[in-house]
């Protein structure tokens, strides 16, 4: 269930194609190289459609690959990208081979705008390989934010967690291929007894255990993934997936990244009413959060953002 071997992958990077499609030289470079990631998880690219170019023939409906002036381009995608058209952005997708913990893979579903296509574990056995989190992510739940950490667990108590999820997954995992009949191999335990179907046994396994999926996604969706999911209050596990998101757009559609990181990652969002208390201050009026027509947090959310 790991990664292609090395001769595979050598194979499949030795292939040449010729080719009329666009193609980006970055993206050529890494397709399927694994990044590794965690302690056994992945992503890959597998294929890939479409470039920066792409999104300005969606835009002006062209056959030509946008106007001789790259800065010209780049003004069309960064008109797009600030005033939210997102259609030609949909005409690039991505297509990913992605390991990662089950618990990982329920949060990353939740994004529905993606094909998907997981690992059965009603046909295959899932292999013994578990994530245990480094010590430094062991932390307390934050008393601030129902779904962060807080402060990284003392030495002993990091200990005793970390001993805790490694003897449970083995156990579950012994207990799995008990009910399967099979060793780690996958050869019979005793050659006389059925095993449990595949589809029942696989209950038993923690949610630390890796699962693996092709995702395949056009390009804006993909920036409202990363814009969540690389974001500091996205969990730690899913949030190394979305930088290394991060670095494979930038090789992908440069141009489309810098206006996405300007216009998106490094850009804000107010309501009529903070946008109207800015207004104010500008003119020189006092606003206080008693005047200001704001809740307490988002009072407080937009003095963090004056003062950052």
């Amino acid at each position: 269930m790991g990664v292609a071997d090395n001769t595979e992958l050598a194979a499949l990077r030795a292939q040449q194609h010729t080719t009329r499609r666009a193609t980006v030289a970055a993206m050529e470079h890494i397709l399927y190289t694994p990044y590794p990631l965690l302690d056994h998880g992945f992503i890959r690219v597998i294929d890939y459609m479409g470039d920066d170019s792409a999104i300005v023939q969606a835009a002006r409906v062209s056959y030509g690959s946008g106007t001789k002036k790259a800065s010209t381009d780049a003004a069309l995608i960064q008109y797009l990208m600030r005033h939210w058209h997102s259609t030609p952005f949909e005409m690039c997708e991505l297509k990913l081979h992605v390991k990662l913990p089950i618990f990982v893979a329920r949060q990353w579903i939740r994004h529905r705008t993606a094909n998907v296509n997981e690992y059965s574990a009603r046909y295959s056995t899932l292999d013994k390989e578990f994530y245990i989190p480094a010590p430094e992510q062991l932390a307390v739940q934050s008393a601030s934010n129902r779904q962060g950490r807080g402060n990284i667990l003392a030495p002993d108590e990091n200990a005793r967690v970390i001993a805790l999820l490694k003897a449970d997954a083995e156990h579950v995992y012994k207990s799995y291929t008990d009910m399967l009949n099979q060793d780690e191999n996958g050869e019979p335990l005793d050659p006389s007894k059925d095993g449990l179907a595949r589809e029942l046994a696989r209950m038993n396994l923690t949610l630390n255990y890796y699962t693996q999926w092709y995702w395949k996604i056009d390009l804006h969706n993909l920036f409202h993934f990363v814009r969540l999911r690389a974001d500091s209050h996205a969990q730690y596990e899913i949030r190394v997936y979305a930088d290394v998101l991060l670095d494979i757009l930038q090789k992908w559609v440069p141009t489309a990244f810098a206006a996405f990181k300007e216009y998106r990652l490094g850009g804000v969002q107010l309501s009529a009413t903070a946008w109207q208390i800015i207004k104010k201050q500008l003119a020189g009026e006092t606003i206080t959060e008693a005047t200001s027509g704001l809740g307490k947090r988002e009072w407080s959310e937009l003095q963090a953002l004056l003062n950052a």
